[in-house]
């Protein structure tokens, strides 16, 4: 255990070298011994962060266009993907136009809405293992160009798992999986 004048050092050196002093933690992020604890999926899902944020986009900024942008919040996410019907699938870029549509701006962060997505996946993941039965079908979500998310709990044989018992083709595409004619079953209008 560190010394209070050794916190008092580190803190010193952070700012020194232009970093923020370490945040101290609330007792409901400490582990019982005192130490901090990592923040459960379902509450990283939760924390929205003060989003949604809307900004304009221009200059050195516009890799991905340029106008409105919304940084979407993890929750408003979340709920695009529980929409998704069994047999039916959505692409990111899908998630994102959605996104665009409900805050009335050009288009949606790509970043932030895949990193969403991920976060709502593990959520739901935790959530099955803690018996919610009811939880968001993340595997309906597909990468551009109806790849697999190899990112998603299980990884890409758990997700495939998933969409063949829903009846869907997956087939190897290179390195990757894709599934089948996916755009036939994409959902139009979220």
């Amino acid at each position: 255990m560190r010394s209070p004048s050794s916190e008092k050092r580190r803190a010193s050196r952070g700012k020194a070298a232009g970093k923020p002093a370490l945040a101290k933690r609330s007792p409901s992020q400490q582990s019982p011994r005192g130490l901090a604890r990592r923040p459960t999926w379902r509450e990283k899902l939760a924390d929205d962060k003060g989003l949604p944020k809307v900004g304009n986009v221009d200059g050195k900024s516009a890799r991905w266009g340029t106008g409105t942008m919304v940084i979407p919040a993890p929750r408003e996410v979340d709920a695009l993907m529980q929409r998704i019907p069994r047999g039916k699938l959505v692409t990111i870029q899908e998630l994102r136009q959605a996104l665009a549509r409900k805050h009335r701006v050009d288009f949606a962060c790509p970043i932030t809405t895949g990193i969403f997505a991920w976060i709502s996946a593990h959520a739901a993941a935790e959530g099955a293992a803690e018996g919610i039965r009811k939880t968001t079908p993340y595997w309906r979500t597909l990468r551009t160009g109806g790849v697999l998310n190899e990112k998603y709990p299980g990884g890409v044989e758990g997700v495939r798992a998933r969409l063949e018992a829903e009846g869907h083709d997956v087939i190897p595409r290179g390195k990757r999986w894709v599934v089948r004619d996916y755009e036939k079953r994409l959902v139009r209008k979220l």
